[in-house]
């Protein structure tokens, strides 16, 4: 049978930003969820429904960033579904943020009054495109956005965009202290492991204690790192070629 790969971007990240990972993966069936339509922290079943995985399938899972930490969860409750996982620059499970800032406190909601606002005035309509060239600037050592100018102003510039920005970060610390405790417990067998992590460009001034988090969690998953040190935290976008390969192993 053959295995259907599954692609979950990261925080504020969307599917065509992975194009150049798929290119360099022809004849393999490559599906990368769309964030903007369901959410990165959504159940494995809502996960499985976007990807229209068949019930049988063999399954690979490449997440990255908070898309590592949501495809860890999938890995570890359900590891007969999962041949491979490939977590790019992940989510480390240390990264709870704040418990007063988490879904359905009086933070969030008051956060999230100031987001719809912001919406409603046109904020995100104005700044949005210029945000997601900051996102790049910082976040590659190539600066090679693959979003067109056109979709970047569509998604970026929505309304709601801000607000989806939010929820994403927010429920993403909530996932991370569900799967700190999944990796806390007894690991039973997990699918084979590949932990690419960049520690180039902006990810430079951290990557010693960064590396030592992902090092952490390759020992326990007993997974196998590899270092990227001419990538930022935007692996897709400086080094597809990696993911490509750590796919073909």
């Amino acid at each position: 049978m053959t295995t259907i790969w599954i692609v979950l971007p990261g925080l504020a990240e969307t599917p065509e930003e992975f194009d150049r990972v798929v290119e360099l993966l022809p004849g393999l069936d490559l599906r990368v969820i769309d964030p903007w339509c369901t959410p990165i922290t959504s159940s494995v079943d809502e996960l499985r429904m976007a990807a229209g995985v068949p019930a049988e399938a063999k399954i690979g899972l490449i997440g990255h960033s908070i898309g590592g930490l949501a495809l860890l969860r999938w890995a570890l409750t359900r590891p007969l579904e999962v041949t491979r996982l490939v977590l790019v620059d992940t989510s480390l499970t240390s990264e709870t943020g704040w418990r007063w800032l988490y879904p359905g406190t009086p933070g969030d909601r008051a956060v999230r009054a100031v987001l719809r606002l912001l919406g409603r005035i046109g904020v995100p309509q104005l700044l949005g495109p210029a945000v997601r060239r900051l996102i790049v600037w910082m976040g590659s050592t190539s600066n090679r956005d693959l979003l067109s100018k056109a979709t970047a102003r569509k998604r970026y510039g929505d309304a709601l965009s801000w607000l989806l920005f939010w929820d994403e970060l927010a429920s993403s610390w909530v996932l991370a202290a569900e799967v700190d405790k999944l990796v806390a417990g007894p690991v039973g067998e997990v699918a084979p492991v590949t932990l690419l992590v960049g520690t180039g460009g902006s990810s430079r001034f951290t990557a010693n204690q960064w590396l030592a988090g992902q090092q952490r969690l390759a020992d326990v998953l007993g997974g196998t790192i590899e270092v990227l040190p001419d990538a930022a935290h935007l692996v897709h976008l400086d080094r597809p070629d990696a993911i490509a390969a750590a796919v073909r192993r």
